[in-house]
Formats: C-alpha cells, structure tokens, sequence
C-alpha cells in the first residue's frame, strides 16, 4: 500500500469533488488513511464494498480497548467507539426493537399533513417578507427542529437550548465542548422523561412511549430520546439546504422539478445521493481480522465507509458527480444498509419531499441570491452543512 493520505481532502469547490479522493477511487475500493486527528485507519470508497461492509457484523462502533481506538475527532458522540464491545450486536437490535415502531409506514402518514402546515406556513413567513431570503433561516433551520419537536413531544419553545447543545455535541474540533453538549443534552433528556412520566400520557409522543415501555429505565430513554432529536434534525437541516443549493445552481435541474412536480421522489433520491461527496465516512471497528479487497485489516483497525465515495462510485453511477434528477434510480447508500439502515430515513424523505414540492410550486423563479463560491460551511460540526443560503425570486 502507499502512503497513508491525510483526511479532509483539500476541496476547491463545496460543489466539487476532492480531486484527490477521486483518484484514490479510481485506483481501488480501500486506502490507508490518517484521519483529521492523525489516527491510523483505512477508508472504503467502492459501492460494493462499503454495500457488504455496512452490513458485515465484523465491523461495528464498539472497540475492544476503547482508550486505544484510532479517532476520527474530537466528537464525543462520533469520534471514537461507542458502546460495550461484548454486547454491542445485542444491544443495537434491542434499540431498533424499541424505535422502528415510531417511525412506521401509519405514523408516518399521520405526520404527513402536520410536515405540509409546518412548511406552509414557513413559505407563508418567507413570501410575506419578500426577497431576498435565506433559506436556510427561513426554511432548512426552523422545519425539522419543529417537526422533531412534534415527533419526540420536546417543547418547540426550548429549541435554542437543545440546538445549542447539539452542535456542541457534534463539534469534530474541540473534545471538551462536545462532552459538554452531550451532558447537558442526556441532562435535558432526563428532565423531559422524568416529566412525562408524570403526565403519564403514555401515547402522547415517542419519549411519552418510551417512558411508557416496560424495561426501559430513565436513562436508558432519554439517551434514545436524545439521540432521535440530534439525528432527527441536525442532518435534515444539512440535506434541506445542500439539496436547494444543488437544484438551483444546477442548470436546468430546478426548472424540470417546476415543470414535472411528479419528479418529486426521484429529485428527493438525488438530492440523498450527489451533495456527499465523500471524503469521510461511517466509522467501523474491526472486531476481527479480515480482507477488504485483498486488503488485510487487523482487529481492532478503525474502518472509514465512506458512503458518500460509494455514492459516487462510477462503475455503479453514470456520470456520477453530476446532479440529474432524472437520473436512472440505482439505490444510494446515504441511509446505510441492512441491518444498520438509518431508522429516521422514512421521516427525512417524508419532509424532503414536503419541501420542496411545495418551494417549487409556491417559488417557480427561486435562484440563488450570491455566487455559489460565496457561501459558507461549517467545518467544525459533524453534519457540516450551510450557514446561510441567500435566495430571490
């Protein structure tokens, strides 16, 4: 093998792939890497592979000798192993036992019509204001912090604090902000498990239901409750925002979603795929030896699958950084896969497909509102994601 690389790729564009890890892709599925806090590991960017890989019980986020684990930073919610190697495979099937329930084909349609007032009614602020707008202000930020708001049965009106602890909680750069967060997120989720089970409205919510649940201890359902609602919004915000910028500043690509409204699902599908543009990835520890593509990987190696490559690969993708939401439907690996599939991918698309149906029908002429190598992304939070996205119309 060569020399490890060094993670993040240098990056020109935000709309661009890192020439780098492209030519790291053409090369093979599997790369050395150091990591952005200079840890050993190994970075999968086939779709195949990193396809196998998500759903190999070889692999996992809990590590033998945790104080030992590579890092892939300074998050202490992400950054390094998580859970107790001896029971990790029991516990993650218990945890998806307990939450698949609350994100059902029926609970899903019953939030449906909530996720078309909330946005109506956003739209309603952002057209009465007039442009130009910030979308991401106006829309990607306020829509899923609400809805998750609904979902888990957490106070819209303390959105401000829990935003604020979970992008501390996320934070990749600096480990005592982020331990911070995350005490005063699991704090915040104990205080509201404690208050609904004095409610004792056992169906009102999903923390409501899981305070309700036989066997789940306190702090047992407020570390789930508390996991939903970084999850449940911080990466939608992202996917709202990125996915605006990449139909409007792609030629012709807004315009066919306004004139083809039924294109609404397959423009959700790659809104999902093309953003990520790799460079990253699902962090995995070998539990055992094993080969990855002639590769030997040790127990214990920190593995990177870099869904976003794979995203991009070009043996399953034509012309795959191109956005086309018309593009053949190939299915993407942005949720995972298997038995690690992301619980919240049903809600995500529920509002990605909410928001933008209804932008395009109410903002036929949206564009953007600066140059695109104007905007801003912040590096220091694990979902990234814009700052702003200025918008006329």
């Amino acid at each position: 093998m060569s020399v490890p690389v060094r993670l993040p790729y240098e990056q020109a564009h935000p709309m661009r792939p890192a020439p780098l890890l492209r030519e790291l892709q053409a090369r093979g599925p599997i790369h050395a890497i150091r990591t952005a806090v200079g840890a050993p590991g190994w970075q999968v960017t086939g779709y195949e592979e990193v396809r196998r890989l998500l759903d190999d019980d070889r692999l996992g986020r809990a590590h033998r000798e945790p104080d030992k684990a590579s890092r892939t930073g300074e998050s202490a919610l992400f950054g390094g192993p998580l859970g107790d190697f001896d029971t990790e495979q029991a516990d993650h099937r218990r945890m998806r036992a307990l939450l698949q329930p609350h994100f059902s084909p029926k609970r899903m349609r019953a939030l449906r019509g909530r996720v078309e007032a909330l946005t109506s009614d956003l739209l309603d602020e952002m057209a009465a204001a007039g442009p130009p707008a910030d979308l991401h202000a106006a829309l990607a930020l306020p829509l899923p912090i609400a809805v998750i708001c609904e979902l888990l049965g957490v106070p819209y009106e303390e959105r401000a604090r829990f935003r604020e602890w979970t992008q501390a909680a996320g934070d990749i750069t600096d480990r005592s902000r982020s331990e911070q967060g995350l005490a005063e997120l699991f704090g915040y989720g104990r205080h509201l498990v404690a208050r609904k089970r004095a409610e004792g409205e056992a169906d009102a919510d999903v923390i409501s239901r899981l305070a309700a649940t036989d066997g789940v201890g306190d702090d047992e359902a407020a570390m789930m409750g508390m996991l939903l609602l970084f999850a449940g919004h911080e990466t939608t915000v992202t996917a709202i925002g990125e996915g605006a910028l990449w139909l409007l500043a792609t030629p012709g690509q807004w315009q066919a979603l306004v004139d083809a409204p039924s294109r609404i699902d397959a423009a959700v599908e790659e809104i999902l795929r093309a953003p990520g543009l790799g460079g990253g990835g699902i962090p995995r520890y070998a539990r055992t030896d094993l080969d990855i593509a002639g590769v030997r990987v040790r127990a214990g190696d920190l593995v990177l699958l870099d869904n976003g490559a794979a995203n991009h690969d070009a043996s399953v993708f034509t012309d795959p950084d191109r956005f086309d939401i018309g593009r053949p439907a190939v299915p993407h690996l942005s949720f995972g896969h298997g038995a690690r599939y992301c619980i919240g991918a049903p809600l995500a698309r529920l509002e990605l497909r909410v928001v933008f149906a209804q932008l395009a029908a109410r903002f036929p002429t949206l564009k953007p509102g600066c140059p695109i190598d104007e905007l801003t992304f912040d590096p220091n939070v694990l979902t990234g994601g814009l700052t702003a996205l200025p918008v006329i119309w």
